[in-house]
């Protein structure tokens, strides 16, 4: 499954390593740091609703809970910022072995205690201690294989090559989404995989009408998949049409997240002053916790939470842009894809632009094989962010600026490259 690759080091020969992109690092620490705040603020009405059950929880364990999920998270961004990127290229295909491994293992083991099921469907295991959700895992080989393969086939000259190129990369999408949407029952995370895909393909430049049919299959395979599951059927028509949705449980679901958007006005009620949180908007703190951001934090409040994170966007596409060799640049795609489509469908559905589909908050929600797989291929963004490069005007038109030459442009963190080196 591997393909035959070139040394990934070569790609950034010519380019003198410089501090990586301290921006996308500060970006992302906001959006954890704000997911620890509000976490720490609705976690008592949380855990009164649930010691009902008898269970003696303190206070404050979502909170602790969350930090111990960033504490693993971290570890994998500083793993995966310090590892080679030619190690990932060399291992793509045994780890999207594994990755596809492991996401089939809540199936198998569906019927022992080692998995988690919920309404029949199983998509997490659970070791007593900690529960891991696999398809995350398998998002992030998704994304190291498939930068591996189009990068040797761009190379090779076979991008838009049917046999070689579409084929396998189809053949592989099928197999995630049957894993995925058919044994995991998990539209959400499908669509999250789907967006990764397209992000790299367009990055590495797939003809066009190869990119539409590519679409237009996976549109008509996700129309399928929701025709043939009644509880799909019941979410669609909640979202067109709430009251005359027979899932009591889906529109009230949404119901209750526009009343906690709508009811934190301008300026919010504050970060002590929760309603939604006792107990009446489900998955507080996990898929809704946007809703509950409106409500703390206002209209004010949601709108800088949303300038963050299209701060972090842009950073993401301006190291993409500024990254040389296919592989790298791939990579910073896929993870551009990944987190902007977790982010636009959890807050469009809060907002009742999208169904109702189960996926978090990037790096705010609470949640742990998340968390820890988007810090993971964020730490190879931030090692590929320190082999940037800029272009300076010269007499005769635009050419990068000579290596030899320094920073150049002071204030850049865009370092310089040398097409004779």
């Amino acid at each position: 499954m591997r393909p035959r690759s070139s040394n990934v080091t070569d790609e950034f020969s010519g380019v003198r390593r410089h501090r990586p992109d301290m921006q996308l690092l500060l970006f992302v620490s906001i959006l954890a740091l704000l997911g620890l705040i509000v976490i720490y603020a609705i976690s008592p009405a949380l855990i009164a609703r649930i010691n009902t059950g008898g269970f003696g929880l303190g206070d404050n364990y979502f909170l602790y809970r969350q930090l111990a999920f960033l504490v693993a998270g971290i570890a994998a961004f500083v793993g995966a910022y310090f590892v080679p990127l030619g190690w990932w290229h060399r291992n793509s295909g045994r780890l999207m072995l594994i990755g596809i491994g492991v996401a089939i293992l809540p199936v198998i083991l569906g019927a022992t205690p080692l998995a988690s099921c919920v309404n029949g469907a199983c998509r997490w295991i659970d070791v007593g201690f900690l529960t891991f959700q696999p398809a995350e895992f398998m998002k992030l080989t998704l994304v190291i294989f498939l930068a591996s393969f189009l990068s040797v086939r761009i190379k090779q000259g076979k991008l838009n090559d049917l046999h070689q190129t579409l084929v396998p990369v189809g053949l592989l999408l099928l197999t995630v989404g049957v894993i995925v949407v058919g044994l995991q029952k998990d539209l959400g995370t499908g669509i999250t995989v789907f967006g990764v895909v397209l992000s790299i393909l367009f990055a590495a430049g797939l003809r066009v009408r190869y990119f539409m049919a590519l679409g237009a299959i996976v549109l008509a395979l996700g129309v399928v998949s929701i025709a043939i599951t009644p509880h799909r059927i019941e979410r669609v028509l909640t979202f067109v049409d709430s009251a005359s949705s027979t899932d009591e449980g889906a529109s009230y679901h949404i119901n209750q997240a526009l009343i906690a958007v709508g009811s934190g006005g301008l300026t919010g009620k504050g970060l002590a002053q929760s309603v939604q949180a006792f107990g009446y908007l489900p998955e507080a703190a996990n898929d809704s916790i946007f809703a509950i951001l409106a409500e703390k934090f206002g209209f004010l409040g949601t709108l800088a939470v949303l300038a963050v994170f299209a701060a972090l966007f842009l950073r993401l596409l301006r190291t993409m842009q500024h990254t040389i060799g296919m592989y790298p640049k791939l990579i910073v795609a896929g993870g551009f894809g990944w987190i902007f489509t977790h982010t636009v469908i959890n807050i469009g559905a809060m907002l009742g632009i999208f169904p109702l589909t189960g996926i978090t908050l990037p790096f705010v929600s609470l949640g742990g094989t998340s968390l820890l797989c988007m810090l993971a291929v964020l730490g190879m963004i931030f090692q590929i962010s320190r082999y940037t490069t800029h272009s300076v005007p010269l007499e005769g038109g635009q050419v990068n600026e000579d290596r030899r030459r320094g920073r150049g442009l002071g204030r850049t963190r865009y370092t310089s490259f040398s097409s004779t080196a």
